[in-house]
């Protein structure tokens, strides 16, 4: 009897695990590990719970041509990134390699429910795109298109994508410019790219 009062007394005396702390650092794990995962023959398998990951922006309609888009077919571009990316992101103005950039594509519709006017997205997913920064490919950086769950295969060089990117990316090869809680950090970070800042810098630009 006196054996088990003393064995109470010494757990109740070693301190316990904070359920909150436990809880932190299994999310910070968790993030940790949030880059991507491919399969034995090197395609990427789909991120799966992206829509938890950070969201960067949504655009409406953007194109990177002249030409406008087709009247009535209107499609929100919405952007999401792994946490662990972004978190240094925020430190450095730059993204570490691991980085996983998820385009998702809405198409939008028009007045429903209580909406008269304006455009909300559709459940459906049109498309999906992602950008991957891995030390490994080509150039560090690759796109992997996405025509449903599972996974894709690598788009090759040369491609528009890569050159449009490469050419135009505010930051590392990507479009910085339209995120606007990344933008100022880049700023601050001196990490803008010399492409972006010419650009900027251009009369022709601003009409």
């Amino acid at each position: 009897m006196l054996r088990a009062v003393l064995l109470l007394f010494l757990l109740m005396a070693v301190p316990q695990p904070d359920t909150v702390q436990v809880a932190r650092a299994t999310v910070d794990n968790a993030a940790a590990n949030d880059g991507p995962n491919y399969t034995t023959d090197g395609q990427l398998k789909m991120p799966e719970r992206y829509r938890e990951w950070i969201f960067l922006t949504s655009g409406v309609d953007m194109s990177y041509s002249p030409n406008p888009a087709m009247a009535g077919h209107s499609m929100f571009d919405n952007v999401f990134v792994n946490p662990a990316a972004y978190h240094l992101f925020q430190k450095t103005g730059t993204w570490p390699d691991k980085t996983t950039l998820v385009l998702e594509i809405r198409g939008a519709e028009g007045p429903s429910s209580i909406n008269k006017r304006g455009h909300s997205q559709s459940p459906e997913i049109m498309g999906m795109e992602v950008h991957v920064k891995d030390a490994r490919l080509e150039d560090g950086w690759g796109f992997y298109e996405f025509t449903g769950p599972g996974s894709a295969k690598l788009i090759k060089r040369p491609a528009n994508c890569y050159q449009c990117h490469e050419g135009h990316g505010a930051v590392d090869t990507t479009f910085v410019q339209f995120y606007p809680t990344l933008l100022g950090v880049a700023k601050a970070k001196g990490t803008l790219s010399a492409a972006y800042l010419k650009e900027i810098s251009t009369p022709e630009m601003g009409k």
